[in-house]
């Protein structure tokens, strides 16, 4: 929501500067989230200042052109070439002196004034016209002013063009009674102790009966109170330049005079009006009521829709006009031919405008206040505010009776509220009579007062302001929360918890995932062979832990691996012909280091086989290494784990494989288990293992979702074909390609690999990059310019040959 300072001033005299303000009114709760400095013609005619014309003589050399000698204050006067044809000696105007910049109407580009020679002549400035300065769109001859104002005097000062600000207010949906200038207004009155000076009402009068209006309110409940009256006599044109300047400080686009007015008032007082032309009030009558479901009505932008049931309507004596509270009709909108109009102010129910607004999916001004709760005891005053002020930029009369609709007034809220619950809530004992005046500055008033508390009488425009603990933050957040005094013993209660990793939920969540990719849970033991371990001991962690009074020599150690006890658990199914396996295991391994005991938790994933059996449709595949890779990638994604590098795996475990690293520490090594290994455990057929050190895993876990912004523009996809050593991974080539263009590459991927005889010692990739830039669509030529950028990476450090 935007604010005017000047319009603001107007209600409330203000010492304080913008910035000021927007501190206050961040304390009170109107968080202020920018303030902008507005001018009211851009650039602010800076430069641009009175002149006197001393003389005018024609140019020797162009017929339409002048040489004239102006005065601006300075020293000597300037000389000034002219083509305007109303220019002439003796003249006051106003003059855009050396250095000054315009912006014309109907212009893109600024114009910035220099010393030139026009014709053979000296020319040190500009007279100007009006459109020259921005100021309108005639151009028929230059600005002759009326003025006794000294030579020099800038023409920002001459116009009464002083800068406005505009502050920007995050209002919350609770706080409607601030949607309005007088709604802020209300707040500083009361931290600041200020008088509110509304605009004066008194010479509104009925100048005739010409267009009485008869008033029906079907639906009371939708529309507790709806008021009206007529203008006849006017003339719909543009507004003047004040009111234009009011509203487009605040955002909000002029239309007509009548208009202008009205959406004046709502954003001055917080009380939306709307102007019907009288002429298509058929029969006198304004009716609020609800139609049949599926009534058709044409709105302002020209949509038909289909009504609810629900859906309020301001009709006449024949069609409906207008959706209540949210949106005109097509027909009965003011236009430039309308001489009379029917001016409403009303307080809709919010529920009612709230769901037809939904419906429809119409957010306007009005609904944005209607549907949050407006003062029911402000239509009549913002009516009478509104025929004025229409008077005054149209002219016209009132030509009928104000006609008030208000069966059953809407009481004040009766809030009793006892002090030992205000002390609580704020944590700090107040003076009860200084309670009692911060709730009288904010229009509550203090009744039924006794020694252990009161009742709080609220307006009704106060919607948020219900509860004991809502008048007790009103009284806090006027009082100030910085005048509220650290206490030795701080406690603090939160709306939301902070989760802590949870071990057993993070293995339910692995758990669940895997057995949805077709693996099972095994469990082994702990125990195993020495002999087993020694053929790795140059790859475990410390020494062996041995049991003490062990039954067995095979049962007699800790196991330092969770291999060779899967290893077994794969030997024992094969052995009895199951030999398609995907297995996984939560287990410890035990270590003794430095004179120490560790223990240390892991995942491990063990497949072999075929990776599904056999059927009409599909002939069975044995597993590869990348459907392990694939498991592994899911997990790790499962568990919010991205950024890691991968480096070769361990070769006294794997015959091949690969260690993805987290900060230079192992995460998960997986690969296919060495032959020789497996043999031990008599396992003669290839097994893919992984093993994840499962502590540093769950440390890495981040209960915080990041959400990144869908991207609103294309990705590019671009294929490369290369030949480079067999030595090379796709991994080297994926970091070199994230390294050479951090900005725009957003996935690498290898959709082909050959090897064969032609390519000795080498190997082809087919590469696919995707490209995107979230700011804007990529151009062929940005895009070209990245993939040489790779293609010449490759070729430098990786020798890469690309095939073209």
């Amino acid at each position: 929501m935007k604010i005017s300072y000047k319009w603001l001033n107007d209600l409330i005299e203000l010492t304080e500067t913008p910035d000021e303000l927007g501190r206050w009114l961040t304390a009170t709760g109107l968080e202020v989230e920018g303030i902008e400095e507005v001018e009211t013609v851009k650039g602010g005619l800076r430069g641009v200042v009175v002149g006197e014309v001393l003389s005018c003589e024609p140019h020797p050399d162009a017929d339409r052109l002048r040489l004239t000698t102006v005065d601006v204050g300075q020293e000597a006067p300037l000389s000034i070439v002219c083509g305007a044809p109303n220019v002439a000696a003796g003249q006051k105007v106003l003059v855009a002196t050396l250095g000054t910049t315009l912006y014309p109407t109907g212009s893109e580009q600024p114009l910035v004034m220099k010393k030139a020679k026009i014709r053979g002549a000296l020319s040190e400035g500009m007279i100007c016209a009006e459109d020259e300065l921005g100021l309108g769109t005639s151009h028929a001859g230059i600005l002759v002013l009326n003025t006794n104002l000294p030579n020099g005097t800038p023409a920002a000062e001459y116009l009464g063009m002083s800068s406005d600000y505009t502050i920007e207010i995050g209002l919350t949906p609770n706080r409607a009674d601030a949607a309005s200038h007088y709604g802020v207004a209300r707040d500083l009155k009361a931290v600041l102790g200020k008088r509110i000076q509304l605009p004066a009402v008194a010479t509104f009068r009925v100048d005739n009966h010409q267009l009485p209006i008869e008033i029906r309110v079907d639906n009371t409940e939708a529309c507790p109170r709806y008021a009206g009256v007529t203008l006849t006599g006017l003339r719909v044109e543009d507004s003047p330049a004040w009111l234009k300047a009011r509203l487009t400080a605040i955002g909000v686009r002029p239309v007509n005079n009548v208009v202008d007015a009205t959406n004046y008032v709502c954003h001055e007082l917080g009380q939306p009006l709307h102007a019907f032309d009288a002429s298509q009030v058929k029969g006198n009558q304004v009716v609020v009521k609800t139609l049949p479901e599926g009534t058709l009505f044409t709105t302002l932008d020209g949509q038909e829709r289909k009504l609810l049931a629900t859906d309020l309507m301001i009709c006449n004596a024949e069609e409906p006009m207008c959706l209540a509270g949210v949106f005109g009709g097509a027909k009965s909108g003011v236009t430039e031919a309308t001489t009379a109009i029917f001016l409403e102010s009303a307080y809709f129910s919010p529920a009612w405008v709230r769901r037809t607004a939904q419906h429809h999916g119409l957010k306007t001004d009005a609904s944005f206040r209607f549907e949050r709760g407006t003062d029911p005891n402000l239509p009549l005053y913002a009516l009478q505010r509104a025929a004025l002020l229409i008077q005054e930029v149209a002219g016209g009369q009132v030509s009928s009776e104000v006609l008030d609709v208000y069966p059953s007034p809407i009481a004040d809220f009766q809030v009793p509220v006892k002090y030992r619950n205000v002390d609580r809530l704020i944590g700090k004992v107040l003076d009860r009579a200084l309670i009692q005046r911060i709730l009288e500055s904010l229009d509550i008033r203090v009744e039924a007062v006794h020694e252990g508390g009161f009742t709080a009488v609220v307006p009704p425009y106060r919607v948020d302001v219900q509860r004991e603990a809502d008048v007790v933050e009103e009284i806090l957040r006027i009082y100030g929360f910085d005048n509220l005094e650290l206490s030795e013993a701080l406690s603090s209660d939160y709306i939301s918890d902070f989760p802590v990793n949870d071990p057993d939920k993070l293995r339910l969540r692995a758990t669940e995932l895997l057995a949805a990719n077709g693996f099972q849970e095994i469990i082994t033991n702990s125990l195993t062979k020495p002999i087993a371990q020694e053929t790795l001991r140059e790859s475990l962690l410390g020494e062996e832990v041995r049991i003490l009074n062990y039954l067995s020599e095979e049962l007699s150690v800790m196991r330092q691996t969770m291999l060779l006890s899967g290893l077994e658990t794969v030997a024992y199914n094969l052995n009895r012909k199951q030999r398609d396996l995907k297995l996984f295991e939560f287990g410890k391994t035990y270590h003794k280091v430095n004179g120490k005991y560790v223990e240390k938790n892991h995942l491990s994933l063990l497949i072999t086989g075929h990776v599904r059996p056999e059927t009409w449709i599909e002939k069975a595949r044995e597993v590869q290494f990348h459907d392990l890779a694939s498991s592994v990638t899911q997990l790790l994604a499962a568990l919010r784990v991205k950024s890691t590098e991968t480096t070769e795996a361990d070769r006294s475990l794997f015959q091949y494989g690969l260690t993805h690293t987290l900060n230079r520490k192992p995460l998960v090594s997986l690969g296919l288990v060495d032959p020789q290994l497996a043999r031990l455990a008599e396992v003669k057929v290839p097994v893919f293992y992984a093993d994840f050190d499962w502590d540093y895993l769950l440390k890495q876990y981040s209960a915080v979702v990041e959400y990144r912004e869908v991207p609103r523009f294309p990705e590019v996809r671009r294929d490369l074909s290369l030949v480079l050593e067999k030595t090379v991974s796709f991994e080297q080539l994926r970091q070199l390609a994230e390294r050479t263009e951090k900005q725009l590459l957003r996935k690498v991927n290898a959709f082909d690999v050959y090897e064969g005889e032609n390519l000795l010692g080498k190997k082809a990739y087919a590469l696919s990059f995707t490209l995107q830039d979230d700011q804007q669509t990529l151009t062929d030529k940005v895009i070209d310019k990245t993939m040489q950028r790779l293609m010449a990476a490759f070729e430098r450090e990786l020798g890469a040959v690309i095939r073209k």
